[in-house]
């Protein structure tokens, strides 16, 4: 594992392409706090701050399961964009359920903070996307958590949610009342349901 830490990020997702369950642990680990981060840059009204990171750890998650290399971007970038547009996909269907202008419940809406991140704007609309792309973009990532909701078990979404929350396959165990292998045989049910649902 402490090799592991070491490598780019390329080489850590030919490795999870693999199979190597600790490749992915690093990387999700590696990105973490970059998720946690950007939730806490975003203010959603009447929710809560760990709601936002676990939405972010699933853009981080389906940034790992969807990336292409050949396409020229860096994982770094995409996972970027993979969490923010997740993000704010969540604050925008959470305010639209609750009928609350978007600009009242996002904090650094038109801003940048030191480190010149993206603003939502920028977020929505960057150099490398046309507003095609872009929609094409967000019904892709739309489609891709309703087949999670769809397709995984209760089971399932609640090891892939200990999972991203960085817990280990025995903490996971132990919470939820099962085996070592339990836990690992849903990781790998997810991963399958996940690829199966790309090469579909």
């Amino acid at each position: 594992m402490k090799e592991l830490k070491t490598i780019s990020d390329e080489k850590l997702l030919r490795q999870i392409q693999s199979g190597n369950d600790d490749a992915m642990e690093c990387l999700l680990e590696r990105y973490r706090d970059m998720v946690r981060k950007e939730a806490r840059s975003f203010f959603l009204a009447g929710g809560d701050e760990e709601d936002l990171i676990q939405e972010g750890m699933i853009g981080l998650f389906k940034a790992v399961t969807s990336y292409q290399e050949e396409k020229n971007t860096s994982f770094s970038t995409f996972a970027y964009l993979c969490v923010q547009r997740q993000i704010y996909t969540t604050i925008t269907a959470f305010n639209r359920k609750k009928h609350i202008p978007l600009n009242t419940a996002i904090s650094l809406f038109e801003q940048k903070n030191q480190e010149e991140e993206l603003s939502l704007d920028e977020i929505l609309e960057t150099p490398e996307e046309t507003p095609e792309e872009m929609m094409l973009r967000k019904e892709e990532l739309n489609d891709y958590y309703k087949m999670l909701d769809q397709n995984l078990s209760k089971f399932e979404k609640q090891v892939m949610y200990h999972y991203l929350n960085g817990e280990t396959y025995t903490t996971i165990a132990k919470k939820l009342g099962k085996s070592d292998k339990s836990i690992d045989n849903a990781i790998q049910r997810i991963r399958r349901k996940i690829r199966n649902d790309q090469e579909s």
